[in-house]
């Protein structure tokens, strides 16, 4: 696996504007900076690569090939959702680089969806440093004078695909033939101001020294903006509070899918939890496209949820072998150690024994697939041009509190169905389907909370709390179905089933303890928003 590390830098350019000269800042007296040194220019060389429409560009993402300097390499750059501050993943070169490395390809999957990748832009940049040193001499920051020629690809060349490999068939580029690289593009000067080991205050002292110079936050988020110029479209700011019915449907829908793609390279790496947590936001996706109805066209969303609920149930298969194992691993610490033989443990154990890593590996295989990045696409589509019902234009604070009262009363309706039915098969049906709605009231209060404010998170851990303890129920009932097929299972090798039947009451009586508890979470939970 590439080398992950935190990068926080601010870029800076001339107070009248790009291009023009820097004033050098005064560095003296800065606040832990016991010295300051200066070192020799070095000359940078980067071919930045991307789709034909600039998908990870879209995305506040980079990917490059850069030789020259202490970190020459393969670069990929990743948001994190802090100001000043990516991840930043190296994959030193080898011995052949016409392409982006596999592993950080695997990491902008979801961004690619198979598109492939070409060079867009190449970047000659002439660097001055200058290090700020703590007393040890150790680097608190960088700050480096940068001189930036660009040089931008033909975009016939890479919307065709003619450098898909990552180089044209003479592979000039690589070894720094301007003809190759495209058409001249924009050159200027600008200040980048890179944080070590020191401080975050020292970057706003830097700042300071800076502003006092003469030079301004740079307006372009990185070099490869721009290079591209006009040919990036900038990014939506980010919303703030919804005024509009729709608006609070489509930034919680925001929300989820920003979730699911930032989780997308961890579950490919299996990293823990991750599989767990995008299910979570592929469900929070598909409910709030059920509790906004009424300002969403059913035409357009209701085939997404289904795609939605799709994805959930591949990502739900792996989670759901891990709670059954986990439920296991705690009946067989509890039952009695006379029933419990060498046979019935090996045969609960196989319950959740499929191998995880051909698990992830067929779940993989999913996330590579056209259904996947369809699906993404189709997200995306809806986000730039939402499929908006007249009933969209209602004030954010009336609408988002209809829909919470809505989905609040059908829970009511549900729970108090279920709980006027005989323990049972038809009540542990009715259970989980109460439980399926308290997900959806909870996720509906979390959607309203920009606009709901403290009332909306209330009313979410409420619904939380219920939706918690029928998970614990039905829980229970997963794990007595699969307790008894092992049970006929066993009878039909001619093994005794006592033990299974003593787990199977066990959870019957966990289910029992979890429905008697209910009425009153229930009723403590049972409050209108």
């Amino acid at each position: 696996m590439g080398q992950r590390v935190r990068e926080t830098e601010r870029k800076y350019e001339a107070g009248d504007g790009p291009g023009r000269p820097l004033t050098p800042p005064d560095l003296e007296g800065l606040p832990s900076v016991a010295g300051i040194r200066r070192l020799d220019p070095v000359l940078l060389d980067a071919v930045y690569y991307d789709t034909a429409g600039l998908a990870l560009a879209a995305h506040r993402t980079t990917l490059r090939r850069r030789t020259g300097g202490e970190d020459a390499g393969w670069h990929l750059k990743l948001p994190t959702g802090e100001p000043d501050t990516r991840t930043e993943v190296r994959v030193p070169l080898g011995a052949a680089d016409d392409a982006p490395p596999e592993e950080l390809r695997t990491e902008v999957a979801a961004l690619l969806r198979g598109r492939p990748l070409n060079p867009v832009v190449r970047l000659r940049t002439t660097r001055h440093r200058t290090l700020l040193l703590d007393a040890e001499g150790g680097a608190l920051a960088e700050i480096a004078h940068d001189e930036v020629a660009a040089y931008v690809y033909a975009a016939a060349a890479y919307e065709t695909g003619a450098y898909e490999t990552g180089a044209d068939e003479t592979g000039a580029y690589e070894t720094g033939a301007d003809a190759d690289a495209g058409a001249d593009g924009p050159s200027w000067t600008e200040t980048e101001v890179e944080l070590m080991r020191g401080p975050p205050a020292l970057l706003d002292a830097v700042e300071e020294r800076l502003t006092a110079a003469g030079q301004r936050r740079s307006a372009s988020r990185s070099k490869l903006a721009r290079a591209l110029g006009d040919r990036l479209a900038e990014p939506p700011a980010p919303p703030g509070t919804p005024a509009t019915a729709g608006e609070v449907a489509t930034g919680y829908l925001r929300e989820q899918l920003t979730a699911i793609l930032a989780l997308d390279p961890l579950v490919r790496r299996d990293q823990e939890d991750a599989v767990h947590r995008m299910r979570v936001a592929t469900r929070r996706a598909r409910s709030a496209l059920k509790s906004f109805r009424r300002e969403l066209d059913r035409g357009a969303t209701d085939p997404l949820g289904a795609e939605l609920k799709w994805l959930a149930a591949v990502l739900g298969t792996e989670r759901d072998r891990e709670v059954l194992a986990d439920r296991v691993d705690g009946l067989l610490a509890e039952a009695d150690p006379a029933l419990v033989t060498a046979a019935v443990r090996d045969r609960l154990r196989g319950l959740a024994a499929d191998s995880h890593a051909r698990s992830h590996a067929a779940l993989v295989r999913v996330l590579n697939g056209t259904r996947y990045f369809a699906l993404l696409d189709r997200l995306e589509a809806l986000l730039v041009l939402p499929p908006f019902l007249v009933s969209a234009a209602a004030p954010a604070h009336e609408a988002a509190t209809a829909a919470v009262g809505r989905d609040h009363l059908r829970l009511r309706r549900q729970i108090q169905a279920a709980l006027a039915l005989p323990p049972g098969d038809d009540r542990d049906i009715a259970l989980h389907e109460a439980r399926k709605s308290a997900k959806r009231a909870r996720y509906c209060g979390e959607a309203a909370q920009p606009v709901l404010g403290k009332r909306a998170a209330a009313h979410t851990g409420r619904m939380k709390s219920v939706q918690q303890l029928l998970g614990e129920h039905q829980d229970s009932v997963m794990c007595r179905a699969a307790l008894g097929r092992t049970a006929r299972e066993a009878r039909a090798a001619g093994e005794p089933t006592e033990a299974y039947t003593a787990l199977i009451a066990a959870e019957r009586a966990r289910a029992a303890a979890v429905e008697a508890e209910l009425p009153d979470v229930w009723r403590s939970a049972d409050r209108d928003i």
